[in-house]
């Protein structure tokens, strides 16, 4: 997968942009708030999620305009396709290969991406809800009905919290509980038995990574956690599906109790262990970055493999929070990918075999790229190359 064109207009602070990058590594650098990561996000986007900065619709409307307009042209399965996202107005419309889509949220599938920020290395230490989002971001763009269903299990879940709180006062609420208790655990069961094996294969995936990292000195365990008792090791949709409603029976007093449900896979965790012992208490930062890394080379992987084409990597400013040895490895293991790289410091990639290096300011590329070839490394002359 690799995107031939973007062109941006009244987006963020980019008042007008046309970005061509090359099938490789493209690096985009400048001081910070110049635009670098408004152009990854805005690439975000055609994934057809939310953006990674979160916010309103609004946000991504240059100060003092009334609407915004991306554009892309990318290939997928050998073929041309584009793509375009108008907000504003009142409006939110999107196109694919022109024809109108019913949402944003339609285009998930048709152009994958994969996102790495020095946020994403704090992934260890954070809590369980960044390590959920990780995986249900790269299941939504390979499995599009996986987002549909995991979008109705947290309005199901938001609704039923809703009833829990108002059963105290009024018990005869009690029978209704049971007809969202019936699509709760049909949707939970789904949720996890995906995802239960989706962590089983990147496990495999970011194992193999690690030993890489590591010389093959340290092995890294990664592995699903659900929030309540299995029972024994569920193979199937329905056995999760059966674990769960059992889980969702046994709780409903302390569910009543506390206003919301206390068991499911918005409380589920991925465990990761170096050695068999847990990354988040006793790994050091090194050894926790190293985790990170293997997990989102993992994720590009199983994309991969899913599509039969490399996803599009975007990489937001990590390359400065990696030592010299993990961006090596990083480049190394993205070789034959599209990647497109922010930095402040463009002599962080004097390393770089191929690619092109672009600079930005004030939400504008200034000047053609600099093309680098196997035989002449970038150098930080701190101008546009």
């Amino acid at each position: 997968m690799n995107i031939q064109a973007l062109k941006l207009e009244r987006f963020r602070n980019i008042r007008q942009l046309e970005f061509s990058p090359v099938p490789g590594a493209n690096v985009i650098y400048g001081d910070n708030a110049q635009g670098k990561t408004n152009i990854l996000e805005a690439v975000w986007l055609f994934t057809g999620g939310k953006s990674f900065r979160g916010g309103k619709d609004s946000d991504f409307i240059r100060f003092g305009e009334e609407n915004t307009s991306l554009q892309l042209e990318f290939s997928a399965g050998g073929r041309p396709q584009t793509a375009a996202v108008y907000l504003g107005e009142g409006r939110k419309n999107a196109f694919l290969n022109e024809i109108k889509q019913p949402s944003i949220g339609k285009l998930m599938g048709e152009f994958c991406a994969v996102f790495f920020s020095p946020d994403h290395l704090l992934l260890v230490k954070q809590g369980p809800e960044y390590r959920r989002r990780l995986i249900d971001t790269s299941l939504c763009q390979a499995y599009p009905k996986y987002a549909k269903i995991l979008d109705s299990y947290q309005k199901i879940l938001r609704q039923r919290a809703s009833l829990l709180r108002d059963i105290p006062r009024s018990a005869s609420l009690l029978d209704m509980l049971d007809v969202w208790d019936n699509s709760l655990v049909e949707y939970g069961g789904y949720i996890t038995a995906v995802r239960a094996g989706y962590v089983k294969r990147l496990a495999e995936e970011a194992r193999e990574v690690y030993a890489g990292i590591s010389d093959g000195r340290e092995t890294l365990g990664v592995c699903y956690r659900t929030s309540y008792e299995l029972g024994g090791e569920p193979a199937t949709r329905q056995e999760f599906t059966d674990a769960y409603r059992l889980a969702v029976r046994r709780n409903r007093g302390e569910d009543i109790a506390h206003g919301s449900t206390m068991a499911g896979p918005h409380r589920d965790d991925i465990d990761i262990t170096i050695d068999g012992s847990s990354a988040r208490s006793f790994g050091s930062q090194g050894q926790q970055r190293s985790c990170v890394l293997a997990l989102k080379l993992a994720e590009c992987a199983l994309l991969e493999q899913r599509n039969g084409e490399p996803p599009v990597v975007l990489l937001d400013d990590v390359m400065s929070e990696l030592d010299e040895s993990r961006r090596g490895y990083l480049l190394n293991r993205l070789e034959g990918k599209q990647i497109l790289i922010t930095c402040c410091d463009v002599g962080l990639f004097r390393g770089l075999r191929e690619g092109a290096v672009y600079h930005i300011s004030n939400g504008a590329l200034l000047e053609e790229p600099r093309l680098i070839s196997s035989a002449e490394p970038v150098q930080n002359s701190g101008t546009a190359l």
